[in-house]
């Protein structure tokens, strides 16, 4: 189906000071705002219009060759920036608890060694892209991928992700991608994170 292009769900100004309000409103009024429209000009008209935009993202091997590059960059861009939007909501937990926090954990040793290896995935992600914490058959691991390129791609169920694209940080933070990174955690809501992994199961 074609995926509507809502406002945000927050103030632009609701993530300050780590990241700025004009940030917020040119990545989301701008850019995803053209994900949107031009996933939904791809999938016009072919037998993927009906399907939800996860759905055509795990099936791109079915995807004629004419389409695919459209849809496999527009269709992550819309999907990959409405988690991101939904993984920052003001307010929440700031720390993951309960099972997602006892995963984590048990997967990387503590939340802090998490973050390291998070932001160092994110920082060694070469140009644009994304990174990602994500579960398969109920296994945590962390992810890089290039441009918009999706976990559901590859059969992960994305938690978490985080945009290192240039245009997600620099009026604040310029090319220190690092500091970003390290900030971002003050953002996020980690009930909207455990949520996600229990419709996971």
């Amino acid at each position: 189906m074609s995926y509507k292009y809502t406002k945000l769900a927050y103030p632009y100004s609701a993530l300050e000071p780590v990241i700025d309000a004009k940030t917020m409103e040119v990545h989301h009024d701008k850019h995803f705002k053209g994900y949107c429209e031009k996933y939904n000009k791809a999938v016009a008209e072919t037998k993927f219009a009906e399907l939800d935009v996860a759905e055509v993202l795990s099936r791109l091997d079915e995807v004629p060759s004419d389409k695919l590059t459209a849809i496999r960059n527009n269709g992550g861009g819309t999907y990959n920036h409405h988690l991101f939007w939904d993984c920052m909501q003001p307010g929440g937990a700031k720390e993951p608890s309960g099972e997602l926090g006892q995963l984590i954990e048990a997967k990387f040793g503590s939340f802090s060694d998490f973050k390291e290896k998070f932001e160092a995935a994110g920082a060694g992600q070469f140009g644009s892209g994304w990174v990602w914490l994500v579960v398969k058959d109920g296994e945590l691991e962390i992810l890089s991928t290039p441009n918009q390129d999706c976990p559901i791609s590859k059969g992960y169920t994305p938690l978490l992700g985080n945009d290192v694209w240039e245009h997600a940080y620099y009026l604040k933070y310029q090319n220190r991608r690092a500091d970003y990174l390290k900030e971002w955690w003050k953002v996020v809501n980690w009930d909207v994170v455990a949520e996600r992994l229990q419709a996971a199961k």
